[in-house]
């Protein structure tokens, strides 16, 4: 799923950035190992669901398990484009291939910190939206809210959005909970699944602080760092995707996670529950952008538009479970509790206390991976 992401061991990108030039391992579950692309199909295409064919192929690329597959069979379908589709697990993971050309994929789909990036490194071509009708589907608020790393939305679209928080058994707490806090407490020793993240895990440290998660002030960072080292000997596990099981199975208290896998966890246990902490969080979009070396920039244009549509928009939302910023899409949830969810669709002052990861520089993302590797190591 998403999220396994926000800053790895330099290490890896290293590794990764020499590797690009041969053969890529897909990290999705659904994937084609060993050449890094998979074809999926014949024929296909977008548009507001018009028949009207279109010719090529269209190279995609996009977190594991983040589309319903039978979206990628009617686009084909629909527009004669046959479509390349390859998964990665982290943002991390992407950007070596994007930045190196070591694949020419023609459509991409990073998290907001990783967009900014690659718009000031320049490998982004801006979006022709004359060819992306279905914008039109796309919330305000969520184009409002992407401009914080995509001034003007020249070179992305929302494509999904979410919250961080905290997952909480209800019959393994002292009651409900509302803060950061909780993750601190010396009560849930060994309860605890904190989220193996750097910027994640420094987010929660720093806001239950009443720092900026963008810090770049040092003594603030190493406060965080400090917070996080008292933190350790109370924690189970440092998890991302596995926390979702792990709260399932009640193998503990409570844990962070992403709201989207909240929303999975609660339809399997009854006794979870989902908080945005009364601190503050993060709140985050992933978005669809096309860079700046594709060679079939229309017909990236076009799955854009197609994955705006709202019958697909709403196809992916039931299958991934992350939030959707396509309010024509919202508009045709069936489920009253989902179409309702505050979980899924937090309202307002919630969100009003959330803010997006900026991108802060190479230098300061080697400072951060350092003080969690203090913290962890």
């Amino acid at each position: 799923m998403k999220k396994s992401k926000l800053f790895v061991a330099l290490l890896l990108v290293c590794t990764l950035v020499f590797s690009a030039c041969g053969s890529k391992e897909d990290k999705g579950n659904n994937s084609n190992q060993g050449n890094g692309q998979e074809n999926t199909g014949n024929n296909g295409s977008s548009g507001n669901g018009s028949s009207n064919k279109g010719s090529g192929e269209v190279y995609v690329y996009n977190w594991g398990e983040y589309i319903d597959r039978e979206v990628i069979d009617m686009f084909e379908e629909e527009t004669g484009i046959k479509v390349i589709y390859n998964e990665f697990e982290l943002n991390e993971d992407m950007y070596p291939i994007i930045k190196t050309g070591a694949v020419n994929y023609d459509v991409v789909c990073p998290s907001d910190y990783m967009i900014e990036k690659m718009i000031q490194e320049d490998l982004l071509a801006e979006i022709n939206y004359d060819n992306i009708p279905n914008i039109a589907n796309i919330d305000e608020t969520y184009l409002k809210t992407a401009e914080n790393f995509d001034p003007g939305n020249k070179f992305s679209v929302p494509y999904c959005w979410g919250t961080v928080g905290i997952l909480y058994n209800k019959t393994m707490v002292d009651g409900p909970i509302d803060s950061w806090s909780a993750l601190f407490d010396e009560k849930y020793k060994n309860e605890i699944l904190m989220i193996d993240s750097v910027r994640d895990a420094f987010m929660v440290a720093l806001t239950y602080l009443g720092y900026d998660q963008n810090t770049t002030n040092e003594e603030e960072l190493n406060a965080a760092r400090d917070l996080l080292k008292e933190q350790y000997p109370l924690v189970q596990a440092y998890v991302v995707d596995q926390v979702r099981d792990k709260m399932i199975g009640e193998e503990a208290a409570l844990g962070v996670i992403y709201s989207g896998e909240a929303i999975y966890t609660q339809r399997e246990n009854e006794n979870l529950e989902y908080v945005v902490p009364k601190e503050g969080s993060n709140v985050w979009i992933d978005g669809w952008v096309i860079p700046k070396n594709s060679q079939n920039k229309e017909n990236a244009e076009a799955w854009i538009n197609f994955m705006c549509r709202p019958d697909i928009a709403l196809k992916n939302f039931e299958y991934i479970t992350y939030s959707t910023p396509n309010k024509a899409a919202r508009d045709l949830i069936e489920d009253e509790d989902i179409k309702n969810s505050q979980v899924a669709f937090p309202e307002p002052s919630v969100l009003e206390r959330c803010k997006s990861f900026k991108y802060l520089g190479e230098e300061m993302e080697n400072l951060y991976v350092n003080k969690w590797n203090e913290v962890k190591y």
